[in-house]
């Protein structure tokens, strides 16, 4: 990727970019039949900020995870971002994917809620997700990664392609891309022992009055669970995160080398100026991907998904198709 092709990339999302297909998607798709633990007795009136946590023991391992929606139809699995737990996805954009679909949000191995240990390596990742989906009792699933959930999403896909019927990458690259790599300052703001409040609106939305207005709105909502954050990722789990990403952070690593032999239907999105993951990513995965959609969102960063809840949410119901409508 040479500088003059990133420099025309990004003159075309200042000058107001917002969607670009790149390939056709197709709308047929197979159904899973799953029978699942689950229980379907949720708290639908306040939805996500008082979703039950459950546990499912899976090899010895408790997963700590939380279902909201009917579980009817493929179910949509999220993977989570470097450092993130069940609490930091955002109960607007939950409670929305949420009135059409049957969404699973989960702590990985080692990360807060769930036992065990995290793994140093991204295969790993991949194959305790891929685990804990089998152990629910799915034969087929839509996956939504955001960040380093993104990249353990992809890897999922190439281990398990059977398992994955649809596949949505936010926030996300390959691991790799020829000057679009992370910042020496997003690293340092990432890695900080704990991070403020002013932390996460630097890494995850963009330095404008309406989107770090959003993000401070977004907190507002994470905040309204009444155990939020009860359990954090720790920093021997985190720096297995780091570790696991490293796993694809070079030029013969980067999984544009391998995202070609996905197949499945993938939609890609992000903010136009990602200051965690350089937008560029999202491009070149893009690209490499054969029957991928680019989605780029205004005046947004890294946690788009969260300052346009309702707008994603919709394309995200839209590209998955109607088959979990009651």
């Amino acid at each position: 990727m040479n500088s003059s092709r990133i420099t025309s990339f990004r003159r075309a999302i200042r000058a107001g970019l917002i969607s670009t297909a790149l390939l056709p998607i197709p709308t047929t798709a197979t159904l899973a039949t799953p029978t699942n633990p689950v229980s379907q007795n949720q708290a639908a009136a306040c939805g996500a900020i008082c979703a039950k946590t459950q546990t499912l023991d899976v090899g010895g391992i408790d997963y700590a995870y939380r279902s909201l929606g009917a579980p009817s139809g493929t179910p949509l699995i999220l993977l989570n971002r470097f450092r993130g737990t069940m609490d930091e996805w955002d109960p607007e954009f939950l409670d929305y994917v949420a009135t059409r679909r049957q969404v699973i949000i989960f702590d990985n191995v080692g990360v807060a809620r769930s036992g065990g240990e995290a793994p140093a390596h991204m295969n790993d990742w991949a194959k305790n997700a891929a685990a804990f989906i089998d152990r629910l009792g799915f034969n087929q699933v839509d996956l939504l990664g955001f960040s380093f959930g993104g990249l353990v999403a992809q890897e999922l896909t190439l281990q398990r392609p059977d398992l994955v019927r649809k596949l949505i990458i936010v926030g996300s690259g390959a691991g790799y891309v020829e000057g679009a790599n992370l910042s020496a300052k997003a690293i340092e703001v990432a890695t900080r022992p704990t991070n403020s409040d002013e932390d996460f609106l630097y890494l995850f939305f963009k330095d404008t009055p309406t989107s770090q207005a959003a993000g401070r709105a977004h907190l507002a909502r994470l905040r309204e669970r009444k155990d939020a954050f009860a359990k954090l990722v720790s920093e021997k789990a985190w720096k297995a995160m780091l570790s696991a990403g490293s796993d694809v952070g070079t030029a013969e690593t980067s999984l544009l080398n391998r995202v070609g032999s996905i197949r499945q239907p993938v939609l890609v999105a992000n903010g136009n100026e990602d200051a965690m993951i350089p937008t560029f990513q999202s491009y070149a995965l893009a690209q490499a991907i054969p029957n991928a959609r680019l989605i780029i969102y205004p005046d947004s960063g890294h946690a788009f998904l969260f300052q346009y809840p309702r707008e994603f949410g919709d394309e995200v119901i839209s590209f998955l198709g109607d088959e979990a409508r009651p």
